[in-house]
């Protein structure tokens, strides 16, 4: 079974408007809310999917698209998988941008967290995707493009 492609909402729900009012710091969160169906249109979302495998089995595949979404988030603040999966249903930011308000449980385990970015790795998509935000949050005005390039370009990445 391949993952499905991600079409989450592009309108804010009141709930969303409400937590990016009390953000403060962590803009990135806002900005790949606010772009996410631009980063991940169509085309890349076909693209990522070709990097994963199917699962005639288990649990139900989670769209590449979401996991890319989550190794940028991940990179902006530099934190682990273990600490992206804990913050997922903890933090009010991270499922902003992940469409998994209100979850008790992380929308996905680390296996596939870790699993994605290796491959995005392996075929140079993270530098495409980084570029692509960049290019993004810096034409919304939300980040300069050295500040946010030199963020996410961790040794989690490029």
């Amino acid at each position: 079974m391949r993952p499905p492609l991600w079409h989450p909402p592009v309108a804010l729900s009141t709930a969303e408007h409400a937590i990016i009012k009390r953000i403060r710091r962590a803009k990135l969160f806002v900005c790949l809310r606010h772009h996410r169906h631009t980063l991940f249109a169509e085309p890349l979302q076909q693209e990522l999917a070709t990097l994963s495998k199917d699962q005639p089995q288990g649990h139900p595949p989670v769209p590449p698209a979401q996991l890319a979404l989550a190794t940028l988030l991940q990179a902006y603040p530099q934190v682990s998988e273990d600490e992206v999966i804990e913050a997922t249903p903890m933090d009010r930011r991270w499922p902003l941008g992940l469409e998994c308000h209100d979850a008790e449980t992380p929308p996905f385990s680390q296996g596939p967290l870790v699993a994605l970015r290796q491959r995005l790795i392996a075929q140079h998509l993270d530098r495409r995707l980084v570029a692509r935000t960049v290019e993004l949050a810096a034409a919304s005005g939300a980040f300069g493009p050295r500040q946010l390039r030199a963020a996410l370009a961790s040794n989690q990445w490029c």
